[in-house]
């Protein structure tokens, strides 16, 4: 909670000498910037248990995970929920409903339903990344700390994509795609519905969970069991 409230200061202050920021007004960065906050504060609830992964192979626990009747990419995935995201989550609602009040837009119920959509794509590549960085640790043991490297993604990511020249924010949207954490979904509130932006996100979000997939498939095949 603290954070956010960190963060408001921040906008208020950018935005106490000027009116706009690369076109984004007051509001519309309130909207952004409550995304990305939403974004994260979800991830760590949803997927607290990713950030074990490297504990469980190191203390050899692991094996009683792929010896279990059940999917092990779900188990580690989803075993714990983090009770204590529930109010930054609730904040970030709060907060976007702040920024669509302040910035005088009336989004109607296809933008909600594509920002909806977009967030949802967004959360599937998150979680793609840091599967992908904790299952690493099946052969470089100790990487807890790339746990930060994901949440350093979101810090870039609460800038607006107009603040970088064309050829920037073209790697952003369609390469590395940062955009879609916060800017892409944001702009379907504030800048008006563009269904290529979820058609995009769509291909983002299959192609990141079949590639993590694949990839937590390919490194059990290298795990070696503590016990054996």
């Amino acid at each position: 909670m603290m954070w956010i409230v960190f963060l408001v200061l921040i906008l208020l202050v950018l935005y106490s000498n000027t009116s706009d920021i690369a076109g984004w007004s007051k509001g519309d960065s309130f909207i952004l910037t409550a995304t990305i906050f939403f974004m994260q504060a979800l991830s760590t609830a949803l997927f607290f248990s990713l950030q074990e992964i490297p504990n469980q192979i190191r203390m050899g626990t692991m094996d009683f995970v792929v010896t279990k009747p059940v999917d092990s990419q779900f188990w580690v995935s989803t075993r714990r929920f983090n009770f204590d995201q529930i109010g930054p989550v609730l904040a970030a609602f709060a907060m976007i409903a702040i920024g669509v009040r302040s910035s005088g837009v009336h989004p109607d119920l296809f933008q909600w339903l594509t920002y909806s959509v977009l967030c949802c794509c967004a959360l599937a590549v998150f979680y793609a990344f840091n599967l992908a960085l904790m299952t690493t640790g099946i052969w470089l043991i100790r990487v807890d700390n790339l746990w930060v490297l994901g949440e350093s993604v979101t810090q870039i990511a609460r800038y607006p994509l107009d603040i970088y020249g064309n050829g920037v924010q073209k790697v952003l949207t369609y390469w590395v795609p940062l955009g879609l954490l916060a800017t892409i979904p944001s702009r379907q509130l504030v800048k008006g519905l563009d269904p290529s932006m979820v058609l995009l996100g769509l291909v983002w979000a299959v192609g990141a969970v079949i590639a993590s997939r694949c990839f937590w498939s390919y490194a059990l095949k290298h795990y070696s069991s503590a016990s054996s």
